[in-house]
């Protein structure tokens, strides 16, 4: 038994460690775990999941310029202005993304007449480090690129992520205590636990003891309590307008957990779920509705 132990917590050791690290090799990166062959699944549940770092592979069509945010890890960020700007989008990726992959949800914002600010967080893009942690030191950044903004004098702040992105909005403005205009929000995760939880449902294989472990080391490893990452408590601190979106038919992240965010918004909020998207860029196949939806927000915020 206490082999078996040893082994189980060897494994999600290194798989931990995979997981909150970029690999500097630039070959494809692991398929989606639904995709894997059963050889596959138990070779990826061994060895863990190998992420190369995310590069930028486009850059804007508008003119823009690149800025680079000076801190414990410098972040390369792409400001997009707008004439007579309405106010200034901050866009945040997901996990394994890089600011390129917004360029599509920037260009909306950029042509509904806000100045557009994409980041790269640390370890993705042209950012510096090769480590990540699903949106909790990353809270640090997003608080940073708020606060060049403010420097800048821009009054009119709305701050846009998407699944990690989301995360490390929530997290940064209950561990910073700031409010900005609003913020729309992409399919967050309720807590770590809960999106490694997931991950392993969609492997089919069982959660325990593994996601535990998992979590467990990853915490130790990037120097925080990760069963402590808890965006749904996060929420609570969330007094700006917000609006919430959210694929039905994500595996990642449950209609359950989405609502317990939502319900402790305590501000104005508007929640809008689109029935055949999963856990995925909803501009692919809601456009026309994500637009409306974006628009509407706006609108209930002047």
């Amino acid at each position: 038994i206490a082999w078996l132990f040893f082994v189980m917590n060897l494994i999600a050791f290194f798989h931990a460690y995979r997981f909150t690290h970029f690999s500097k090799d630039q070959a494809r990166k692991t398929s989606s775990p639904e995709k894997l062959s059963t050889t596959a699944k138990i070779k990826t549940l061994l060895l863990g999941v190998k992420n190369p770092r995310p590069r930028n592979t486009r850059t804007p069509t508008f003119s823009y310029s690149t800025v680079i945010l000076e801190g414990n890890v410098d972040l390369e960020c792409w400001y997009i202005p707008a004439d007579s700007a309405k106010g200034t989008v901050a866009v945040f990726h997901g996990y394994s993304g890089e600011k390129s992959g917004m360029l599509g949800q920037a260009n909306e914002f950029h042509n509904m007449g806000y100045n557009v600010l994409l980041v790269d967080f640390m370890g993705s893009g042209g950012s510096e480090g090769n480590r990540t942690t699903l949106g909790f030191m990353e809270a640090e950044e997003v608080k940073r690129v708020y606060d060049y903004l403010i420097g800048e004098g821009e009054k009119n702040i709305i701050l846009f992520g998407t699944s990690m992105g989301a995360v490390a909005v929530l997290t940064s403005i209950a561990d910073f205590g700031f409010q900005p205009s609003g913020i729309i929000l992409e399919c967050p995760f309720g807590s770590m636990y809960k999106t490694t939880a997931a991950r392993f449902r969609i492997m089919k294989v069982p959660v325990f003891p593994m996601a535990g472990l998992l979590v467990f080391w990853g915490g130790v490893q990037n120097g925080f309590w990760a069963f402590g990452h808890n965006p749904t408590e996060y929420a609570l601190a969330v007094k700006c307008p917000v609006l919430m979106l959210y694929g039905a038919k994500d595996l990642n992240v449950s209609r359950e957990e989405i609502d317990d965010i939502y319900e402790n918004f305590k501000g104005q909020k508007i929640l809008n779920v689109f029935p055949d998207a999963g856990h995925e860029n909803y501009l692919l196949k809601y456009s026309n509705e994500w637009r409306k939806e974006v628009q509407f927000f706006f609108g209930t915020m002047n």
